[in-house]
């Protein structure tokens, strides 16, 4: 915002708040933050839900699902409502974080894809992954579980579903508890490919998706326009054209995973 001429406590105030992840626990926050009438509300995840009856307010959103799929949107290019921003869910990359992941485990047969029914947009992400994994002479196993109460059975179930490799859509549950999920994917000797840097960062073995940082600090420029009179309706909801591929090569050596050297000069960045 500093570099769109906002400085805080001189011409903006930035007012924070927090909630743990549950919805029922920002009901609270959206009350306080509505009946304040800011000028704009930025949201991301969880938050998004919790402002979904808010219809005045102009709403900045930064979401891994689909916001047509949320209510939030009539449509990516013309969101026609209170509601604009950013979505990282983009079909296109599924094909590649499949193939991806081929190179690296290349005797990989059964795949195994971990996701979250309370994910708007994720049954067409599997879709897409599923018609990938055949494409490449594979099979997709769907390991399905609905939010964070469920993530601990659904582990369960992905042990016993005895795949070469998993995927993990990138999402809040799986993001939340990234650092539970690569510990097992460890433990079970899983080769695994996520959305997000993060999962990397946390133990996973690769990512490839948007780089979230980048997206919200473009996200400061719809902010400046909408402060300066442009309506939410009229600004497109924007996916992501930039995708980086991050690679644990300490998670590799522990999986014995061979990381061919086109994918270690192609990725972003190599943790060590």
């Amino acid at each position: 915002m500093r570099q769109h001429g906002y400085v805080e406590g001189q011409n903006v105030a930035i007012v924070s708040r927090f909630g743990t992840g549950d919805p029922a626990s920002l009901v609270g926050k959206v009350e306080q933050v509505t009946q304040a009438k800011p000028a704009l509300i930025v949201a991301r995840g969880t938050a998004v839900r919790a402002l979904r009856a808010e219809r005045q307010l102009p709403v900045l959103i930064a979401v891994s699902g689909d916001p047509v799929e949320l209510g939030l949107a009539d449509s990516l290019a013309r969101p026609g409502r209170n509601f604009t921003g950013t979505t990282f869910m983009s079909l296109e990359v599924a094909a590649k974080r499949v193939d991806l992941l081929k190179q690296a485990v290349p005797k990989l047969r059964n795949l195994i894809a971990l996701s979250n029914l309370d994910h708007p947009g994720e049954p067409a992400e599997r879709q897409a992954t599923a018609a990938a994994a055949t494409a490449l002479g594979m099979m997709m196993t769907p390991v399905l579980f609905t939010g964070a109460r469920e993530l601990d059975t659904a582990l369960a179930a992905v042990r016993g579903a005895r795949g070469d490799a998993m995927i993990v859509f990138p999402e809040g549950v799986t993001m939340g508890n990234r650092v539970k999920v690569a510990q097992f994917a460890a433990e079970q000797r899983l080769p695994t490919m996520f959305g997000w840097s993060e999962y990397c960062e946390a133990g996973g073995l690769m990512s490839y998706g948007a780089n979230q940082r980048e997206a919200y600090v473009h996200l400061a420029t719809y902010a400046d326009r909408v402060l300066r009179g442009s309506k939410p309706a009229d600004l497109p909801i924007e996916r992501p054209t930039r995708f980086e591929l991050v690679l644990n090569l300490k998670t590799a050596r522990a999986l014995a995973v061979q990381i061919p050297q086109t994918l270690a000069l192609a990725a972003a960045r190599v943790i060590e």
